[in-house]
């Protein structure tokens, strides 16, 4: 959703020329495939993380155009709501340092970032969902000022034609309306993209759906939502019902939601494509001048642009990505599973994880999608939203006997997929310090038990056993999690609790 787009409104026949224009991009991308017309393999990687602003006080601040300018520097965009920034890191080739070299540009573009806030009273904290939102911050009105913002709000909520209802029942219960789709910007998370060739492609994405449960347990960051304790990675609910164009008759019915996991194992990039124009109505039914197949005719390469901006309507969790780079298509697979934070080095340490991971496993003999059902992956991702690090999970057993076997994720991850990492950064020729030291990290969450999650929910409850309102406690939390997010040590090494005693509050 980053292209610009004009706000304006629509006809019925806005609608059906859009629809015949994506049967054509679709069509074109078909040829596109059959042609091989796809860039070779570069190994590239590239990563996106969404932000928040925050004040010396905890709360959110409504400032990302003011920020913006003062950051001035096209890495940095804005997001959904007043309180966002995204930043982006340039494509990276894998291998040799890598990682080390990515947290360090990391590294410096917060910094700045974080001193260009700090010039208008606020700062940058790097979450998965802000424990101090209140409902009041997440309304139309604190939706940044971009038109493609303000249409797709307008669409969603005139496809859904009532109040979107949020009701997410965790450790502790929260239910209630929205009139806007607002609340999704509360999710701030990290994408990881990576390039591959079409006869890659299916192996990649499968991967990265079998592994997208194990992501969340080791990666959980997101355990507070309006000042209720809920799922140790609420992102994924929030996201799904903010977002959902359906009213209960249509969920009833079996009608999928826009935010999905998806429901069956692949075998082609084409095939993800193909079901977000089967399933989905256009949300923004904008039409570009180019005639895929003329182009394709005359020798060019199509933009596709109708099916780019139909396939960014669709949330899936691992997101087909067609684009063009120095003339050349190619695909990505966008890796959206993962929330903010906490701090650089966890955002690389998971990064190298899942690179590792869906390496090596798009390149086993017996892959795992060939010997665990798809509704398995699905319960997997649930499992480790709610539990987060305690989760556990459905895998294929070990050895001749095959079938399934519930384990535990810290010991699925240690005993058997770290391995396995480890095996997939030594095939993108990542060199051993990088390879050591970030997966060190999650090996060492693994041991611990510890993760953004379990980190937040433990300091806030010690905060509330020294006395303080649920309010402050969360605001403390907040405060006392961006100091150690700046300061820059994994979460694992994180004491729990406040620094020193708070007054009451």
């Amino acid at each position: 959703m980053g292209e610009k787009v004009v706000a304006g409104r629509f006809d019925l026949s806005d609608r059906q020329n859009y629809r015949d224009k994506l049967r054509r991009c679709l069509t074109g991308l078909e040829r596109l495939l059959a042609e091989q017309r796809f860039d070779r393999p570069r190994n590239l990687m590239g990563l996106e993380i969404e932000l928040n602003l925050v004040g010396a006080d905890g709360m959110p601040r409504m400032l990302n155009g003011e920020v913006l300018e003062r950051i001035a520097s096209r890495d940095f965009q804005t997001e959904l709501a007043m309180f966002n920034l995204e930043v982006n890191i340039a494509p990276h080739k894998l291998g040799g340092r890598v990682f080390d070299r990515l947290a360090e540009e990391l590294r410096t573009s917060l910094a700045y970032a974080d001193r260009k806030a700090g010039e208008l009273d606020a700062g940058i904290v790097m979450i998965g969902i802000l424990p101090t939102l209140d409902r009041d911050d997440l309304v139309s009105s604190n939706l940044s000022d971009v038109d493609r913002y303000t249409l797709l709000n307008d669409q969603i909520v005139a496809a859904r034609g009532e109040d979107f209802v949020l009701d997410i029942d965790g450790v502790e219960r929260l239910t209630c309306t929205s009139k806007s789709i607002a609340p999704e910007a509360a999710c701030t998370s990290v994408q990881l993209h990576l390039q591959v060739t079409p006869g890659r492609f299916a192996d990649v994405w499968n991967a990265a759906q079998a592994v997208a449960g194990v992501q969340i347990a080791v990666g959980a960051n997101s355990p507070f939502l309006f000042g209720r304790e809920l799922w140790c990675e609420s992102r994924p609910p929030l996201f799904q019902q903010s977002t959902d164009t359906r009213p209960p008759e249509l969920q009833a019915q079996g009608v999928r939601p826009r935010t999905w996991f998806g429901e069956r194992w692949i075998s082609s990039a084409y095939d993800l494509f193909e079901e977000n124009l089967r399933y989905f109505p256009a949300l923004l039914p904008i039409c570009d001048e180019e005639d895929p197949l003329e182009v394709l005719d005359a020798g060019g390469v199509p933009s596709l642009a109708e099916l780019v901006l139909h396939n960014g309507t669709v949330y899936r969790w691992n997101r087909p990505v067609y684009g063009i780079a120095d003339g050349v298509p190619h695909l990505r697979v966008e890796n959206r599973v993962l929330p903010a934070g906490p701090t650089v080095t966890d955002v690389v340490a998971n990064a190298a994880f899942y690179y590792g991971l869906v390496r090596a496993l798009a390149e086993e003999s017996k892959p795992v999608w060939t010997r665990m059902p798809f509704e398995a992956a699905a319960a997997n991702f649930d499992a480790a939203c709610r539990y987060g690090i305690d989760a556990r999970m459905t895998w294929p057993r070990r050895g001749r006997y095959g079938g399934t076997v519930e384990v535990d994720a810290v010991s699925l991850v240690r005993d058997e997929l770290l391995p396995l990492a480890e095996t997939g950064l030594a095939g993108w020729g990542v060199e051993p310090a990088d390879r050591d030291l970030y997966l060190g990290v999650i090996e060492e969450r693994c041991r611990r038990r510890a993760n953004g999650a379990s980190w937040q929910a433990a300091t806030f409850h010690r905060a509330l056993e020294a006395g303080l309102s649920r309010d402050a406690a969360l605001a403390a939390t907040t405060r006392r999690y961006g100091e150690l997010m700046h300061l820059g040590e994994p979460v694992h090494t994180w004491p729990v609790g406040l620094p020193e005693p708070v007054p009451m509050g």
